[in-house]
Order: C-alpha cells, then structure tokens, then sequence
C-alpha cells in the first residue's frame, strides 16, 4: 500500500502535510482507496463506497479548510449526502436518494474533508449494536468475531482500522461512546445543540441525539468540534458559546479538578468486572495527576428515567417510520422494518400523550438533580460499557422473545405495551450499556477514551462526564490524559499491531 504515514498519522497531521506540500489530497484518496478495498471485505464498516464522487470533489476543487483533503467517511444516517442514497439501514429506505446536504455534510466539505464513503449502522440507529438486515454487521477489527457497537458502528470500524481517520458518528443513547469504546477510539458527545442536526431535522429523539465524529486524538475530536459547532438557520435552542476554539483549549492545564468516579452503572445492572478495574485504575490516574478523586454518584430515580428513555425512544421511532414512508413513497409492509423497529414503532403509538409529557417532566426533573451534583464536581467517571465488546449476534432477539413481540405488533393493548415496555428495560442491552443514556438526557457532554482492554484484548472505555456546555473541560482533561498515558500506538492486529 502507498502512503504509509497514512496508518500512522490523525487526522490533524495528514491535514498538516497537506498543507506544507508534502502530500496532495489525490494522494489521501488513493490511500483512502486502497485501504477500503483490501480491509473492508473482513469488517463490512463501508457499506457504500463513494471514490468517485470523492474524485469529482477534488477536481472541483476543494475549499482552503483547515483539513483540506482528509478522507473521511459518513454514517449512513442523519448524514445525508445530495444524490447519495441514505437508507438510515433500512430495506424501507434503500432507494431513498436525498437532493441536499446536512447541514454537518456542508461545514465537513467546507473545511475541506473528501467524504469517501457511507459507513454501517443499524437501523434508524435504534440499537447499540451495528447488525442491520439490510447491510449485514459490521465486524471488530480488534477481533471480528466481536461487535463494532452501534450505533456508529460502521466509521468506528473504519476509523479503527485506519480505512479512514474520521468517521462521522451520532449519539442518541450512546452511539458515539459506545463503539468509540467497543474500538478504542475518542468518542465526544457533545452538548445538546452544539452542532446541527437539520435541514431534515432540527431535533432527534426529543433532543436526545447530537452529531460529531469518531477519532484517534484528542486534537481531531477538537479540530472537527470547532469545524461543526454553531446554530444554524431555524434552530429552536443553541448550546452555551465556547470562550474560545476548542482547539485552544487542548493547551490550557486543567488545573485541580473535582472528579467524582463511580464503578457501579447508572441505569442498573452489573459492571463487569475488568469495566470496574478500567475505573478504579483511571481514578487512580488522575488522583496521581493532582485531581480531587472521590468516589461519589448523582442520587437518581433510575427505573423512572430508564422507562421515561425507553418511551421517547420508541415514539420518535415512530414519528421516524412515518417519515421514513413518505420518503419512500409507500407505507411499508412485509420485510421493510426489522422486529424490533416495529415493536418501538407500536409501542411508540400506543404511549398516550399525558404520558409522554409526564416522562418529559420525569426527564426534567433528574436532569435538574444531575446539575445539583455538578455544582460540587467538575466531572464524574464511569465505565462506558457494562460489559467487553459483545460477539456478532450475541443480541439477537431469542426464538420467545421473537414470538411474543409478533403478538404484541399484533394485538397492541395496554397490557401488551407494559409488557413491552418492561421487556425493553430489563433488555440484555441495556445491560451491556448501561452507562450512555444519561448525558443524552440531559444535554451534558460525554467523553470515551480508550485507556483499558478487557483480558481477552478487547477495548474498553472510560466515561467522563461534564457539567451542560462544558466541552473545554473534557477537551482539556482529555489531552492531559492523552499525554500520561498516550494511546496512539495501539493498533488492532489485523495491522499488524
């Protein structure tokens, strides 16, 4: 393969020897190329090449941007690409062709980003793990018998591998943090509104869900905050402004911080074992790095908010598939959806309105508890999964859970939808990961470094958490930490690593 610098360097750097002459951007594409042709067979990250609408970019010329010429590849959800099908990882949408950009696409391409490809993900995104029918899953590259996570689980395993340095990723429950962890990737969430989600849509999930990208550094994960952050026309809210560039805010000290660790799971369940020791040996790290480290947790009604995520899931879910048939021009039937968008579906129209703004108000007022705890700390630190990266499948709905979710598409009344919906809490799941929800709650930014693996090799994040609006605290705690235990070098064995 040409160009080795290519597996070696982020983001920043290919951009840096872009703009010094030392490589054009013809080049990064070739690379890009080659590296998705031979690795993508094994992993199924790239479910839709886009070489030559790549090639047509770079002979239009690309914009002076800050990455001029880094490849990257895009989710095959939220992201739309004008002319390029989404399918949002569904048979009901397989021909949808968009005829404009995200907004996110625009400021990528602005910056000078080659989008070179739309990567996996489960879907509609409703999953954490990435194994649509429609594409088939996406593989580990640290072990493909392993899951990538979801629901950006496509551009983790591209980034991973070094297909690509960027993959675009979003965060409803988790969805950037938990494959960021599943392969050992940064994975920011950032705060509610901090970059856009439209023209298609202003709000996902109720305000849940927030657009960014899967990294290897801590300055790509800044570089491309600064590319994305700001309102755009029409938003209905916009996160607090940032005092300066967020890449800027990698060289400032962090000073003494008040860092609260816990090695439980915020939404019930056990941890796993070796996601216990990744935080007790991170909380040890930054005790050694002069922080204030206690062992504290905010006090919450955790079967209430588990049920208030599951119940908006479901009736955006449902707000989603109604959109998704008027895409399509048709309602779907027969094999359109997978059983578990048609069982969130349904319940999604059987959750009575009161009901909705009474999970709202729930939302609201833990949201309101959470803030309480970060008047006394500036960060709280969790595992990001419950458990290692889970097997290909391992997920997958059993033969009586099957049945009697076909029962209640079928026969949808009030004891069919309780039960549904106690189901869904209790699910294998949210056992796994049961750690992401709450930031996407409550609008605050959410941190997966990759400082752990699990004792079969497995990676294994670190959650930090900070207080609304608060990225410049994560982004300096997060280069601090990079710096003492640098992680750069960790390559999956498929690279020879």
């Amino acid at each position: 393969m040409q160009l080795r610098e290519y597996d070696e360097l982020d983001a920043t750097g290919l951009a840096d020897l872009v703009r010094t002459a030392q490589i054009t951007p013809d080049e990064l594409l070739q690379a890009a190329t080659e590296r998705i042709e031979a690795r993508n067979p094994k992993l199924n990250a790239v479910i839709r090449p886009m070489f030559g609408e790549a090639k047509q970019a770079l002979a239009r010329g690309l914009p002076d941007g800050p990455m001029r010429g880094v490849p990257m590849v895009i989710k095959d959800l939220m992201a739309d690409y004008a002319g390029v099908p989404t399918s949002s990882g569904s048979r009901l949408l397989a021909r949808f062709v968009p005829d404009r950009d995200s907004e996110i696409v625009r400021r990528w391409k602005r910056a000078g980003l080659v989008i070179v490809g739309k990567s996996n993900t489960p879907e509609f995104g409703i999953i954490g793990v990435t194994e649509p029918a429609l594409w088939g899953p996406s593989r580990n590259p640290w072990n493909p018998e392993h899951t990538t996570g979801g629901s950006s689980g496509g551009s983790a395993a591209a980034v991973a591998s070094r297909m690509v340095p960027l993959g675009s990723a979003g965060d409803g429950g988790g969805s950037i943090r938990i494959p960021a962890a599943c392969c050992g990737l940064v994975g920011l969430k950032p705060t509610r509104a901090r970059t856009p989600n439209g023209p298609a849509l202003f709000e996902g999930w109720s305000g849940m869900t927030v657009q960014h990208v899967l990294a290897r550094s801590m300055r790509d994960t800044a570089a491309l905050l600064d590319i994305e952050a700001g309102p755009e026309l029409g938003a209905q809210y916009v996160a607090p402004p940032p005092e300066r560039s967020f890449v800027a805010e990698l060289s400032r000290v962090p000073g003494t911080l008040r860092i609260a660790f816990d090695t439980g799971t915020l939404f019930g369940g056990d941890n796993h074992p070796a996601c216990i020791a990744a935080v007790r040996r991170t909380a040890a790290l930054l005790d050694g790095l002069g922080h204030q480290v206690v062992e504290a947790v905010p006090d919450l009604a955790r079967g209430d908010l588990i049920r208030a995520w599951m119940s908006l899931v479901s009736a955006n879910v449902a707000a989603e598939v109604a959109r998704a048939e008027v895409s399509a021009g048709r309602r779907a039937s027969g094999d359109d959806l997978e059983l578990l968008t048609r069982l969130c579906a349904v319940l999604g129209h059987h959750t009575r309105g009161p009901e909705l703004i009474a999970h709202l108000h729930t939302v609201h007022l833990q949201s309101r508890r959470v803030a309480q705890f970060f008047e006394d700390y500036d960060i709280l630190v969790t595992s990001t999964l419950g458990r290692p990266p889970a097997k290909v499948g391992e997920f997958a709905l059993p033969p009586l859970q099957q049945f009697l979710a076909r029962v209640a598409i079928a026969l949808p009344t009030r004891l069919s939808m309780r039960a549904t919906l106690d189901m869904m809490t209790s699910d294998a799941q949210l056992r796994a990961y049961p750690n992401t929800q709450l930031a996407n709650l409550t609008g605050q930014p959410a941190l997966s470094l990759p400082l752990a693996t699990s004792p079969k090799g497995l990676p294994l994040g670190v959650q930090f958490l900070a207080r609304y609006g608060d990225e410049a605290t994560l982004l300096r705690l997060g280069a601090q930490i990079e710096q003492a235990e640098p992680w750069a070098a960790r390559r999956p064995a498929m690279l020879g690593g």
